[in-house]
């Protein structure tokens, strides 16, 4: 029983990690209208036309945060159905290639690590021996079958999925602020980007599934000329699974040459 109750702690760590990452260096100041995790904020200008709804749109795609590599660390507490952990993420990305997560403990010692491309998901469990290959969908366990690899990159950087950036969309702004909203299938989504155009609070429903995801993103920094948040408090629900964690960045690169080691020892066991 406890051997399971890690490996899905450390899965749902892994998971996280892809649904949340951004980084630190200096710190910038957040906008007043930031919302917090369990509030929204209501924007009441009415839907702007076709012209200006592609226009806002061209706005945003200029501000999403464009690279060919991504390298983060983050202290991180996960709360799994009320089961606290606190770790270290580091963070890799090779663009539309892989996302590569390294877990660390206490001490520094690593206790999992992961791989992560469009078609699979990798991960060792160093403390008990156990390995976990499964395709990408195994990830619909813990989010929307909506969500693909493109979109697990973009959130980890901080960027609006590209499957809400079309005119299907409804925008609303207000003194700079803009609220874009509406359904992609089975979801109904709401994203909230301050004045800078970046993302400071992003919400995912499905009631049908009884599945909800709300990433508030409450501070902004640069990082190699990139404006990214940091301090990112991440709630997922999906029916009776309860998952939030709390990102704290203290680093974070781009367009650096990286490596992504990543081996199944012989010895190690198919996890449960």
């Amino acid at each position: 029983m406890k051997r399971n109750i890690l490996n899905k702690a450390l899965i749902a760590c892994v998971l996280l990690a892809m649904v949340s990452c951004k980084a630190k260096k200096k710190v910038v100041a957040v906008t007043s209208t930031t919302p917090q995790v369990g509030n929204t904020v209501s924007i009441p200008t009415t839907t702007p036309d076709l012209t200006y709804l592609k226009n806002q749109l061209a706005v945003i795609k200029g501000h999403q945060v464009t690279f060919n590599t991504f390298s983060g660390r983050a202290n991180t507490k996960l709360d799994v159905n009320g089961s606290s952990n606190d770790v270290t993420l580091n963070i890799r990305i090779a663009r539309d290639k892989k996302i590569w997560v390294s877990i660390t403990a206490l001490l520094g010692i690593e206790v999992a690590r992961a791989v992560i491309t469009p078609d699979s998901i990798k991960i060792v469990n160093k403390l008990q021996g156990v390995y976990l290959k499964k395709p990408f969908s195994y990830i619909y366990q813990y989010a929307s079958r909506q969500v693909n690899y493109k979109t697990v990159e973009s959130l980890l950087v901080g960027n609006v999925m590209p499957e809400l950036l079309t005119e299907n969309s409804t925008v609303k702004t207000d003194m700079g602020n803009v609220q874009l909203s509406g359904t992609l299938q089975d979801l109904v989504y709401n994203l909230m980007l301050g004045t800078n155009m970046r993302v400071t609070q992003f919400n995912l429903t499905n009631t049908a599934e009884q599945q909800a995801l709300l990433v508030t993103n409450s501070t902004f920094i640069q990082a190699d000329n990139r404006l990214v948040p940091s301090e990112i408090n991440i709630l997922s629900t999906i029916k009776d699974k309860k998952i939030q964690a709390e990102l704290h960045y203290n680093k974070v690169d781009f367009d650096l040459q990286l490596d992504f080691p990543f081996n199944i020892p012989e010895r190690y066991t198919p996890a449960d």
